[in-house]
């Protein structure tokens, strides 16, 4: 299926350029899509293969199945509002109220006759009369009172909103058609927060707070300010950035003297979106209060719940159906100010707290707000749309406290993510737990620290560690390395996708220990195994259980990052990939696009690999070695050959990138330990990171990435894997 799309991009100032940026490539993965700009140099969308961005006026309708017009209430929509009405389709409405925008498209064309008719036709007789006092410069446009928005929605196949607040603006409003809520998305990054806080001259323990986007009246900037008057009075630690562009009209700087807060308050005028997100990460506490509120969905403020900061929000519109116990709620009234007073001032004095909430948003946001699902839902709302179906479609009734959760298409269930630390019980932060020795510091830094951990009753209790176990009984090396890894075998065979007669399955680098379980627990009809070794040579893998069970499969040999590999195009349901990314030389996309071109459209991809950015890796640099799993090098043997050594070891982002430049969504991304025996050895840098706020989260010894394959290698040469190459 075609899609045209109609956006805002950067270089253009506003929230729907980011979005759209975000949403497009994991789009992409569904959809053949051209994006169609202003009248202005578009700069590249991120990772853009595939997707051309061209001038609107190229459009032509009959070139594509479906059009989608991404509408909010600012002049940068004002060719896409003409565009919606001449050639109907799905209209993305970020905002209710559309009046300055229509006002756009009107009053400043020097069309007061349109502006009158307009107004007709949204708010009838009185609003009428009200108009002709706006065309008489007698007063201003009633911006709040007529929306201005009937034109569009009588005319559009479609509507896609972010919030249950939305539907019920629409549905009060009269308007019969056919509206899917679909969560706004979210952004997960990561950021230096301590070199941002140095920029800013505060150190790691000064409570900062942070107000984003453009400084307007309705984002209760007064009512912030007030409050952050009376904090300083019991909290003079406490400071304040306001970023974004100040409204010419909105005297920011006189409100900030006039309460004499210049020593606590800085003004950053408009950043770029990068330094933007550094200074989301940079603050403790974000306030993201609106009154009055148009219906939109904030992108500053999913950026700051993705980065697990704890966020103050108005109890109005949408943001009144976030779930409770990710962030703290306002009313808007008389206690506005007190409260905005009470709430800072507990954050700012037990940070524990204000850690947990943040670590439950970012939660929240990684497993019902990513860009893949709202992908994945938009996808399945516009091929409704196409198909004339999307009257039929019924939209998922939900609780209150869980309005956004609206359900995946075709009944599929959000990918589970790591879950976020509990809060602590108590506001004791414990002690640092230092390692004791230079025996001990010489254990964190490679890998025999994992042997001096057996894996304990528990582990090799269970029916899939026993099965597993019981066909390594004939092999002394065999059973030693399944030992030391039973933990990341037994889960990865819970992780992988179960088969069935029809189905084939490839293990990558096949060592016959779980290789047997996946025809017998799996249940895949036909199992492979490769290796190693000449292009075009084969072997017979064979295991036999204690219990006298016997399996054998064919392995073949080649190498992983040279070698076209010896099957068909599509040719297995579920590809094994584990612990060999690791041991690559110079190509690992190779073996990602071989990946991809052997599994079937829908295809699942199991990896594990060891994970560099891990508690352990942490303690090991921070003590001055080196912080590689394994990084020795190996001595040959008496014939002169070694084992593949482990030539670079990944963190989780890098597989994450790779995995989408291969074609693959990331259904899920964890990690986990080697040895499920655990102790008190990385207390210490648990602690260390707790202090300066650093991510806590995919930092065990393993990452388990599961991938389903979507289409073909969007890059081949991502840069987070190669420098100086073409892509």
């Amino acid at each position: 299926m075609k899609l045209a799309v109609f956006t805002p991009l950067h270089p253009v100032r506003c929230g729907v350029s980011g979005y759209s940026e975000a949403l497009l490539p994991a789009l992409r993965q569904h959809l053949e899509i051209e994006v169609f700009a202003g009248d202005y140099e578009a700069e590249a969308l991120p990772g853009r293969a595939g997707i051309p961005v061209r001038n609107h006026k190229d459009y032509r309708p009959e070139d594509f199945d479906a059009v989608l017009y991404h509408i909010a209430n600012n002049p940068h929509h004002s060719y896409i509002y003409d565009m919606a009405l001449r050639h109907p389709g799905i209209v993305v409405l970020h905002e209710f109220n559309l009046h300055h925008l229509l006002a756009d498209v009107t009053i400043q064309r020097g069309d007061w006759d349109g502006y009158m008719r307009e107004v007709e036709h949204n708010g009838g007789g009185r609003a009428l009369e009200f108009a002709r006092r706006v065309r008489a410069l007698e007063a201003g446009p009633d911006y709040e009172g007529v929306a201005m928005n009937r034109r569009l929605l009588e005319t559009s196949r479609a509507v896609i909103v972010h919030s249950r607040f939305m539907v019920d603006e629409i549905r009060g409003a009269g308007f019969d058609v056919a509206v899917q809520r679909i969560p706004h998305g979210a952004w997960i990054p990561e950021a230096n927060r301590n070199a941002r806080r140095a920029g800013l001259g505060v150190d790691e323990s000064t409570p900062l707070i942070g107000i984003f986007g453009f400084l307007k009246p309705y984002k209760r900037i007064e009512e912030c300010l007030h409050a952050m008057s009376r904090l300083v009075q019991v909290e003079p630690r406490a400071r304040m950035i306001l970023v974004g562009e100040e409204h010419p009209e909105y005297p920011v700087r006189r409100l900030i003297a006039r309460r004499q807060l210049e020593p606590f308050v800085r003004l950053t005028g408009y950043v770029p979106e990068a330094e933007l997100t550094e200074l989301i990460a940079a603050s403790d506490i974000c306030l993201n209060l609106r009154y009055p509120t148009a219906g939109e969905t904030s992108g500053t403020l999913l950026r700051a719940l993705g980065l697990g900061r704890a966020v103050l929000v108005s109890d109005v519109g949408s943001f009144s159906e976030l779930p409770d116990d990710i962030c703290m709620k306002v009313p808007v009234g008389e206690a506005e100010t007190d409260l905005i007073t009470e709430y800072l001032n507990l954050l700012c004095t037990r940070p524990q707290i204000a850690d947990a909430i943040g670590a439950r948003a970012r939660h929240y946001v990684a497993t019902e707000c990513s860009w893949s699902r709202v992908a994945e839902m938009y996808f399945h709302w516009i091929e409704a749309v196409a198909q004339g179906r999307a009257a039929r479609a019924v939209e998922v009734e939900t609780r209150p406290e869980q309005a956004l959760l609206a359900e995946p298409a075709q009944g599929k269930q959000p990918a589970p993510a790591e879950a976020p630390p509990a809060a602590a019980a108590s506001d004791k932060i414990p002690a640092p737990i230092l390692p004791a020795g230079s025996a001990n510091r010489d254990r964190i830094a490679n890998e025999d620290f994992l042997a001096s951990a057996p894996p304990s009753e528990a582990e090799t209790s269970s029916p899939q560690a026993q099965y597993i176990l019981g066909f390594c009984h004939g092999s002394a090396e065999r059973l030693s390395y399944t030992k030391l890894h039973l933990t990341r075998l037994v889960h990865t065979l819970e992780l992988t996708p179960p088969g069935g007669q029809s189905d084939r399955i490839l293990e990558m680098g096949a060592y016959m220990n779980i290789t047997p379980a996946l025809k017998t627990k799996l249940g895949y009809g036909e199992v492979r195994g490769s290796y190693l070794g000449p292009l075009g040579q084969r072997n017979r893998g064979r295991a036999r259980s204690g219990d006298g069970e016997e399996f054998e499969c064919e392995i073949d040999l080649f190498d992983a990052e040279r070698d076209r590999y010896p099957y068909p195009d599509g040719h297995f349901s579920t590809v094994l990939c584990c612990e060999l990314l690791e041991h690559l030389v110079s190509d690992p996309m190779h073996m990602m696009a071989e990946l991809n071109r052997i599994l079937a459209p829908g295809g699942h991809l199991m990896l594990t690999t060891p994970n560099i950015c891990s508690w352990r890796a942490a303690a090991a640099l921070l003590l001055g070695y080196h912080p590689g799993l394994f990084h020795q090098y190996i001595l040959p043997d008496e014939n002169g050959g070694a084992d593949p050594r482990h030539n670079r070891e990944y963190a989780p982002r890098d597989v994450q990138e790779m995995f989408e430049a291969a074609g693959f969504s990331v259904e899920r991304l964890e990690t986990g330990p080697y040895v499920a025996t655990r102790s008190a050895e990385f207390e210490w840098i648990k602690h260390l990171m707790r202090r300066y706020k650093l991510p806590d989260h995919l930092r065990e010894d393993v990452i388990y990435a599961l991938g389903k394959k979507t289409g073909e290698v969007t890059e081949r040469y991502p840069p987070c894997l190669y420098s100086g190459g073409e892509s």
